[in-house]
């Protein structure tokens, strides 16, 4: 592999991350602040490309104060010199990878495989619940609320939630909801378990909204032994799954 076909590949791959920058394909990577940081990166890669591609063109054109070719071997090596490994091109499978396959997000198989992720080791904030009713939240603001709060900022506020429906300890649905701090490979599941009237009949992955209110049940989690809270579900609905499936 030549530099000129360094540089194409680096457009190919550049293109690729421009691509699922500008569509919502990111999100299944990383978070959504991330974008202008690759969309940033996508321009200074199809940069380095051009500049690559101006420099090696270049020296192909005849020199305006020398237009006659010359015999010199080092001239006639000069554009066939600076060849990497075959391998190299072992580098254009991650463009193709994010323009042909669009893996899904991390869902009920991640969260069986994973523990929930509050653990008493943290610290959490309790500001007051805004306004509405139902009061729409996330599935971690309520479990850390439920879990460490013993429920005393949700009072008997009712409260709707959105994830996706993942097996539980016993067997039963239980909700479920992915976290990330940087990309998906650190993603963690928050668990919350569901009483009252909660959804059956519906296979995992199933992305539900679930408004109820607050009870002091829990179970444990087998992955890590930490606490999982439930929800008293009131009603529930079948929904699509969000725009950006994590938390």
């Amino acid at each position: 592999m030549n530099r000129m076909a360094q540089a194409c590949v680096l457009i190919f791959f550049a293109g690729a991350v421009l691509r699922a920058s500008i569509t919502d394909l990111y999100l299944r990577y990383v978070k959504e602040e991330l974008r202008p940081f690759l969309i940033a990166a996508g321009l200074l890669l199809i940069a380095a490309a051009v500049m690559t591609l101006w420099y090696e063109l270049r020296s192909y054109l005849p020199d305006p104060g020398n237009p006659t070719e010359s015999d010199d071997p080092a001239v006639e090596e000069h554009g066939h010199a600076h060849h990497e490994p075959r391998v190299a091109w072992l580098l254009i499978l991650p463009a193709l990878g994010l323009l042909l396959v669009a893996p899904p997000a991390l869902g009920s198989y991640a969260a069986g495989q994973t523990g929930t992720a509050l653990t008493s080791e943290q610290s959490y904030d309790y500001p007051p619940l805004p306004a509405g009713d139902p009061v729409t939240t996330t599935v971690f603001d309520y479990a850390v609320r439920a879990l460490f709060d013993k429920g005393e900022s949700l009072g008997d506020r009712r409260v709707q939630l959105t994830g996706f429906i993942t097996p539980g300890p016993d067997g039963q649905p239980i909700l479920a909801r992915m976290i990330m701090s940087c990309c998906a490979a650190d993603g963690r599941p928050v668990k919350l378990g569901m009483a009252g009237n909660a959804p059956t009949g519906l296979g995992d992955d199933t992305w539900v909204q679930v408004t109820g209110r607050y009870t002091d049940r829990i179970t444990r989690d087998p992955v890590n032994d930490e606490d999982i809270p439930y929800i008293e579900v009131e009603y529930w609905r079948q929904v699509t799954a969000p725009r950006d499936p994590y938390e």
